[in-house]
């Protein structure tokens, strides 16, 4: 059975992204580089690394809905795991989409909540 290795990613939306990062940076120490929305969060210990991103409220990335935060999962053979999403009676979106950096897909719950799945270069 294919299991999620770990956080990739949390991502929100705001109605000031920019604003919303600074606010994260000053308060709570997220590393957002000062005019940026982004910022990358590594664990020294495990050698992994969890991006944590705000997005314009009227995103199109999270899906329809109302939902204002998607989570990026890490897995370790994303074909296996959509396969087993799919297995599962999951809705599970027929793209993916491969980058330098690896390999992304994505799925909802059974109440709707879309995730991304993430399998590292």
């Amino acid at each position: 059975m294919e299991r999620v290795q770990g956080i990739g990613g949390v991502f929100l939306k705001a109605r000031d992204p920019s604003a919303l990062a600074t606010w994260y940076r000053e308060h709570l120490g997220v590393p957002v580089e000062a005019g940026q929305t982004h910022g990358v969060i590594t664990s020294a210990s495990a050698g992994e690394m969890t991006v944590w991103s705000t997005f314009p409220a009227d995103t199109a990335y999270f899906g329809p809905g109302p939902a204002t935060f998607m989570v990026n999962y890490r897995v370790k053979n994303l074909d296996a795991m959509l396969a087993q999403l799919r297995a599962a009676g999951a809705k599970v979106e027929a793209k993916i989409e491969d980058y330098d950096y690896g390999r992304f897909g994505w799925a909802n719950d059974p109440e709707g909540n879309r995730f991304e799945l993430w399998e590292p270069k």
